[in-house]
Formats: C-alpha cells, structure tokens, sequence
C-alpha cells in the first residue's frame, strides 16, 4: 500500500526554522512530482512548494519563496521541506503529497493534481 508519512513538524518561535519530512514508501515514487500544501484552521489547503518527476524544476507560492526550500533524496526515497525565517502565518498542517504523471507548473499548484496524500504534521510558528 502506498504511504506518504510526514515528520519534522513542532513548535518554533518567529525567525526560526524547521526542516519537514516526507517518507515514501509501496511504490516507487521516483517517476511522481512531489508537493508539500499547508492548511490553516478554517482556511483553504494551499500549495507551498512543488518539485516536478524529473527534479528539474522546483515551484513555490509566493509565500514560501526565500525561504522554503524542497528537496529530494532519490536513495531514500525522501521528500523534504526546509523552512526558514518562519512567521506564525506559517502555522498550519503541512501536508506531502506525489503527483502521477508529468503535469504543467500550473497543475501542480491545485491539491486536485495529487494522487497520493499524507496525513500531515502540526507545524506551530509562536510570536
């Protein structure tokens, strides 16, 4: 069974930084574009960051742009989402998520392009 497990989320003050994980695991997730989306209580699941199939592109909402960075470690099978500079409009549950099949830079920002999800970790930013 296909399984996206996140960790790395926690409680970190304003200015601080935390790097998220994603692990994979039931299939071979290389040939897939992985993205990290956030969800704010009470709002919309929004797209943070993007990495297509091939790794040779990397996308990111203006939010998280200079200071998210998404990385991916091919041996391991291991998606990664480094945080810096977190504000509390950070606070939210990030979610990991692998995309089939080569999609437009357009299409991986929709949470609706993504077939496999995580459950989520907390991420907590304080003032």
């Amino acid at each position: 069974q296909e399984q996206l497990v996140e960790s790395g989320g926690g409680l970190v003050q304003a200015g601080g930084s935390l790097r998220l994980s994603c692990a994979t695991s039931g299939r071979t997730f290389s040939g897939y574009s992985m993205g990290w989306f956030r969800q704010a209580p009470g709002k919309e699941r929004e797209f943070v960051a993007a990495r297509s199939w091939s790794g040779g592109n990397d996308y990111y909402a203006d939010s998280a742009l200079g200071r998210f960075t998404i990385s991916r470690d091919g041996a391991t099978n291991t998606v990664y989402l480094q945080m810096n500079s977190l504000k509390p409009e950070d606070t939210a549950v990030y979610y990991c998520a692998a995309s089939s099949f080569q999609k437009t830079s357009i299409l991986l920002r929709l949470a609706g392009s993504y077939d496999y999800w995580g459950q989520g970790t907390q991420v907590t930013v304080s003032s």
